[in-house]
């Protein structure tokens, strides 16, 4: 086959580049040793390598009574024999005395374990750890675990005081601990191998969108101007009396801008700033794979966000199947009360309004007389086995508070009957025929919400995911964290009442979103009901990327902003006026990196997977900022502190 032609059908099938790949000849390993001066690292050494004089560097894991310790590095640990003879007396004393996370240089001998003694010493912190940067589960051999080095000569480096908490993964550490001392704790094996797989990753991304299709990487600014809308942007004072930058919260207007200009295909590793509360799965500063392409449509985007992720998925990780499945936002509120759908387990939300409709019951008959009035419910399977009375009374009472949405209960008994308030409603046929709507098992339990659809769509879905956590507490498996369920959810609205003022409209997704084609019509006559082409990618209940089909047409966008949104599009006019120069249709996506990497490694949060990040209330507690700035040093931005009551008299005390 000719090479033009190869790397053609490599570009145009997302998974056969991946395969080639894989056939082929394996790729260059990396060379850990190029440029320094040990010999080896602490994970290669194997029983090949036995007789050969090497040269070890890192920290000691673990030491014990002065026979041995334990030496450690990214890739691995090595176990180090300390001598006990006269002639090495200088080194034993040495190793023997130096305290556990010191830096050593060991230089030394290949030895084979003695029989029987492969693998044993420290298969503790190789069980805790050691799997976690290999890939390897319990039971697995040490990769390290048939050698030993005998240590000829040493020298410690530097020696380490007293931790504040000892470097090990299954020790518990609170997170301000961590954050304080995050250069010690980026020493665990699970967060050496977090952020080794998401350089991995990045670097594979890289790989399919420039040398597989034509992306270019182009590095946009963060220093620029309050985009109207939107997420809160943290301002940056200029020595311009009153004037300001704002870090911007995604480079949307320069990726646009860029289409513009003819670039045809962006991407970047971005990132990205909002000034808003932390979250587990939010953070002040954050990364995204931004991308925009001109000439396409939502299909085209879809495609190719399936493509990178099957080609960068890590393979100890499964594979990613492709094309991912597809719902509209209405399917998704209506089935799971959210637009960001798990679909890793059932529990859909039911619409029974057609069976109750016929009955006599005021509150049900007061319920659909609203507009999209409804009555829904969610089946618990065994919910009577696992749910106590607390756990129902918790559920109702968050249905309350959040959503100001009553729950009633009903509990399918042994004889077939319902236990219900509902249920003096009802006669024992239609009590059997309400089962059979519900697909009820003995001992599962059903909550049932009646009221406006979006109000009880969105209660039911948070007490579908609220439940689940506690059936899986109880030791019931329904979500599995090896299992990854994408998720395209699409036919978003294009604007939505703003909850502060609902007669005033708000971008569903961001201002510069083209409607859908065929509601085009509908964005001069009734906004309302226009859909937009944006697109969300969900996997397992997250949102991990969202992008659109932009606004091209000057006329558009400016009607858009100042009609709909009724905002000031002077704010915009760089961006107006670009669009009057021969804009083309563009879109594009951009996938929360973070996030996305959290899921695929099935961490609590998204600081297991950035080096530095910020705390829950957005501080940097190791380095502590934000901090306080002097007056002189403010003079020159022409800006003045008014400070509160309480802090002014504690700065003054």
């Amino acid at each position: 086959m000719a090479l033009p032609r190869l790397l053609r059908l490599w570009a145009r099938a997302p998974g056969l580049g991946r395969a080639l790949h894989r056939a082929g000849s394996a790729p260059v390993a990396p060379d850990f040793n190029s440029f320094v001066t040990r010999t080896n690292t602490c994970g290669e050494l194997r029983s090949a390598h036995v007789g050969q004089e090497v040269t070890l560097y890192g920290w000691i894991q673990y030491q014990r009574q002065g026979l041995f310790l334990v030496l450690r590095d990214f890739q691995g640990l090595t176990q180090v024999i300390i001598p006990q003879d006269e002639a090495h007396s200088h080194v034993k004393q040495l190793l023997s005395n130096a305290p556990v996370e010191s830096v050593v240089r060991v230089t030394g001998i290949v030895s084979p374990r003695p029989p029987g003694q492969e693998n044993l010493v420290c298969a503790c912190l190789f069980l805790c750890a050691q799997h976690v940067l290999q890939g390897e589960g319990e039971g697995k051999k040490m990769p390290t675990g048939d050698i030993e080095v005998k240590a000829e000569t040493a020298e410690i480096l530097n020696s380490c005081k007293k931790l504040p908490f000892e470097i090990k993964d299954f020790i518990k550490k609170s997170e301000a601990l961590r954050m304080q001392y995050r250069y010690l704790d980026l020493r665990s094996f699970q967060l050496q191998y977090n952020l080794r797989l998401r350089s991995r990753i990045v670097m594979r991304m890289r790989e399919y969108l420039c040398n597989l299709h034509g992306f270019v990487d182009v590095e946009t600014p963060t220093l620029f101007k309050r985009t109207p809308g939107g997420a809160k942007e943290f301002l940056v004072p200029s020595r311009e009396a009153g004037k300001f930058y704002s870090l911007p919260q995604s480079p949307q207007q320069f990726k646009q801008l860029l289409m513009v200009g003819g670039l045809d295909r962006y991407f970047q590793v971005a990132r990205c700033y909002r000034d808003e509360g932390s979250r587990p799965d939010r953070q002040p500063e954050f990364t995204q794979i931004d991308i925009e392409m001109s000439f396409v449509d939502q299909a085209g985007i879809q495609r190719l966000i399936e493509g990178l992720l099957q080609y960068s998925w890590p393979e100890e990780r499964g594979c990613v199947t492709t094309p991912f499945p597809s719902m509209t936002y209405e399917e998704a509120l209506a089935d799971y009360g959210t637009d960001k759908p798990d679909t890793r387990f059932g529990m859909k939300i039911m619409d029974i309004s057609d069976f109750l409709r016929r009955l006599d019951i005021q509150f049900v008959q007061n319920a659909l007389g609203y507009p999209r009035g409804t009555v829904k419910a969610i089946c618990i399977p065994q919910g009577a086995r696992y749910l106590k009375n607390k756990d129902l009374e918790s559920l109702k009472a968050s249905a309350k508070s959040r959503f100001n949405q009553e729950i009633m209960e009903m509990i399918c008994r042994p004889d077939g009957s319902l236990k219900s308030l509902l249920t003096k409603f009802l006669d024992e046929k239609q009590q059997s025929e309400l089962i059979q709507v519900l697909n009820m098992q003995v001992d599962d339990v059903v909550l049932l919400a009646a009221g406006e659809h979006k109000q009880v769509c969105s209660a039911l879905g948070s007490l579908r995911l609220e439940s689940a956590d506690i059936l899986e507490a109880a030791g019931l498996v329904l979500r599995d964290p090896a299992t990854f369920h994408f998720l395209w959810v699409v036919d978003f609205p294009l604007f939505l009442p703003k909850e502060e003022n609902p007669t005033e409209l708000e971008s569903a997704h961001h201002p510069f979103t083209a409607p859908h084609p065929s509601d085009t019509n509908l964005l001069y006559s009734d906004p309302t009901k226009v859909r937009s082409q944006h697109y969300d990618l969900v996997l397992n209940g997250s949102e991990v990327g969202g992008g659109s089909i932009r606004i091209h047409s000057a006329e558009q966008q400016r009607f858009v902003l100042e009609k709909v949104l009724k905002e000031d599009s002077e704010v915009l006019s760089h961006l107006l006026e670009a669009l009057e120069f021969g804009a083309p249709p563009h879109g594009g996506i951009a996938l929360g990196l973070d996030r996305l990497i959290s899921l695929i490694v099935d961490a609590p949060s998204i600081r297991d997977v950035i080096a530095f990040p910020k705390s829950f209330r957005g501080r940097d507690l190791m380095g502590n900022a934000p901090d306080y700035v002097t007056p002189e040093e403010l003079e020159p931005y022409h800006i003045q502190i008014s400070w509160p009551l309480a802090e002014k008299e504690a700065k003054q005390s």
